[in-house]
């Protein structure tokens, strides 16, 4: 199912406008978060157009955690972050997805909750380009 006025969904220029696409994942997306001022924010995104967690089957759910915990563990090897914060949210946009939010000791917002999108620290082509091969290299 999808929704064509969801980003998650349809992709392109929607996506374009906060996200570029890493890979998939064996039920979802990853997709890298444009706005680094966390480096290697990513957003992991259900395949579906579903709300929420408890609209999949417990297997779907399963694998859902298991591709959330893959970019995870691919973060801690290319980043090498000192946490990793876990946030899903979408009352805006109803599309299953969790935002994985690298944080830096002494780095920007240690200690506290990140904003969506300070709108501080974007890349050139090539930058998000060495990024995404980081994160697939360490998938």
């Amino acid at each position: 199912m999808k929704d064509s006025n969801c980003a998650y969904c349809m992709g392109g220029v929607l996506l374009a406008g906060f996200g570029i696409p890493v890979c998939d994942l064996r039920v979802s997306e990853l997709i890298l978060f444009k706005e680094q001022s966390k480096p290697g924010r990513v957003i992991v995104a259900y395949k579906d157009h579903v709300s929420e967690l408890v609209n999949i089957s417990q297997e779907q759910r399963n694998l859902f955690v298991e591709d959330v915990c893959q970019a995870a563990n691919a973060l801690h090897k290319a980043f090498h972050p000192d946490k990793v914060n876990y946030g899903a949210y979408g009352d805006t946009g109803c599309h299953l997805h969790m935002h994985l939010v690298p944080k830096y000791r002494g780095g920007d917002e240690w200690g506290g909750v990140f904003r969506m999108n300070p709108g501080k620290v974007f890349l050139s082509d090539m930058e998000y380009e060495e990024m995404i091969r980081r994160i697939k290299e360490n998938l």
